[in-house]
C-alpha cells in the first residue's frame, strides 16, 4: 500500500491527518490517516488507484498548514540487535519498488524523543549506514551530488526502522521543518524566534534581502516587550511599536522604535508601510479580519500575524479564519499570496504571512 509519513507538533497529529485528507480529495486523491498520538507522526495510507508519487506531484508542501514534513514510505522492518546496516540493506534489496536516484541520507527521529542512547546511536549510525548504501549502489558515490530525492530512515525506537525516500523539490526547507535557530541573549523575548523562523520558511531564501532590507518601515502590533520588533530593528527597519505595555529598555535605545501607547487592533498608521507584524493572544477570527482590513486598505504590503486556535477545534477554526480571509480580500479586489504554517516555534497558534500583489 501507499503510504507518505507526515511530520507535525506533537499533539497536533489529527488537525495534520484531516488536512491532507481533506486536501488531497479536493484534487480527487483519496486515502486515510492514522495518527501516532504524541509522537507527532502520522501515517496517510493512499486508496487505489492514487499513488503517493501521484499525490507529490500534484500537491506542495506548502499548502499544508499542520504538516511540518514528510516523506514517501516504502517499507517497515524490524532492527536488529546487531549488523544494523546490513539489515537495512538487505531490507531495501527485498523491496518491489524503484527508489529515485539518492545522493544523501537522513536518519530522523521523532522530535520529541528522549532516549539520550537513541538519539546518539542515530547521530553515530549515519556515517556506517551511509558508506554501505553507497557501496551497494542505493546512494550515489558523490555525497554532494544533485538528485532528486534523498534518502530517509526514520527510527522510533531500536525495533524498528521506517524507510523512505523525500524529493528535492517537495519537501521542507529544513529536515523535519525545524529550523535550528539560536536566541541571542540580547532578544527581549523567546517570541523572536517565532517571527525569525516565519521568514526562513516563507520568504525565498535568494530574495530575503528585498524582503527584508533597504530600510523599510515596520509596524508591531502587540509589541511588548519587544521580540518582534527586535528582529524588525535587526533588519535595519524603522518600526512603530503599538502596546499599552512596557518596552525593553535597551530595544528602545537603538532609536529605531517609536514606542506608541494604542490598542494594536485600533491603530492604523497614517500612511502605507511595509510590514505590519502582530502576535496579539485574541480571537483568531479578530486578528484574520485585522490583516485584511490593513491589507484591503494599503496600510502594509507584507503581513505576518498568529492566529491562536482554540485546543478542541483547532483545524475548523483554521478553515473559517482562511476563508474571512481570502473572501475579504477577493471582495476589496486585493491580489495576494497567502502561506500558513505551524512553526516548530508556535504551541497553539499558527503563523500566516501575506503578501500584496496588486
Amino acid at each position: 500500500m501507499d503510504q507518505i509519513l507526515l511530520f507535525c507538533r506533537p499533539g497536533f497529529e489529527t488537525e495534520a491527518g484531516r488536512e491532507l485528507t481533506d486536501t488531497a480529495g479536493n484534487l480527487g486523491i483519496f486515502g486515510y490517516f492514522e495518527p501516532v498520538k504524541g509522537q507527532g507522526l502520522v501515517w496517510f495510507s493512499l486508496t487505489t488507484p492514487a499513488t503517493s508519487d501521484l499525490l507529490m506531484q500534484r500537491l506542495p508542501l506548502e499548502k499544508l498548514v499542520f504538516t511540518r514534513d514528510w516523506f514517501v514510505v516504502v517499507g517497515r522492518f524490524p532492527l536488529p540487535d546487531k549488523d544494523r546496516v546490513g539489515a537495512v540493506i538487505d531490507a531495501i534489496r527485498e523491496l518491489d519498488c524503484d527508489f529515485p536516484e539518492c545522493a544523501r541520507l537522513e536518519v530522523r527521529l521523532p522530535e520529541n524523543n528522549s532516549d539520550r542512547d537513541l538519539g546518539n546511536f542515530a547521530r553515530k549510525w549515519v556515517s556506517p549506514l551511509s558508506r554501505g548504501l553507497r557501496d551497494t549502489g542505493f546512494l550515489m558515490k558523490a555525497p554532494d551530488a544533485q538528485a532528486d530525492a534523498r534518502f530517509e530512515i526514520l527510527v522510533p525506537d531500536f525495533s524498528v526502522v521506517v524507510i523512505g525516500y523525500s524529493l528535492r523539490k517537495n519537501r521542507a526547507r529544513f529536515v523535519g521543518g525545524i529550523p535550528r535557530l539560536r536566541l541571542p541573549a540580547s532578544a527581549p523575548s523567546r517570541s523572536a524566534l517565532k517571527l525569525e523562523e516565519a521568514w526562513k520558511v516563507f520568504l525565498p531564501p535568494a530574495q530575503e534581502l528585498d524582503y527584508l532590507g533597504g530600510g523599510k518601515k515596520a509596524a508591531d502590533l502587540g509589541a511588548a516587550p519587544g521580540g518582534w520588533t527586535w528582529q524588525l530593528v535587526r533588519q535595519g527597519m524603522m518600526v512603530t511599536a503599538v502596546d499599552n505595555g512596557p518596552m525593553n529598555e535597551d530595544l528602545m535605545a537603538s532609536g529605531h522604535v517609536e514606542h506608541v501607547r494604542a490598542d494594536g487592533y485600533l491603530w492604523r498608521p497614517r500612511r502605507g508601510i511595509d510590514w505590519m507584524v502582530c502576535d496579539i493572544v485574541d480571537q483568531p477570527r479578530k486578528t484574520a479580519k485585522l490583516a485584511v482590513d490593513w491589507l484591503a486598505n494599503g496600510h502594509c504590503k507584507y503581513t505576518i500575524f498568529n492566529l491562536k486556535l482554540p485546543m478542541k477545534k483547532r483545524y475548523d477554526e483554521w478553515l473559517i479564519c482562511r476563508d474571512m480571509i481570502e473572501s475579504g480580500l477577493a471582495e476589496a479586489g486585493v491580489g495576494y499570496q497567502l502561506r500558513a504554517r505551524h512553526l516548530y516555534h508556535d504551541r497553539e497558534e499558527i503563523t500566516c504571512f501575506i503578501e500584496r500583489t496588486g
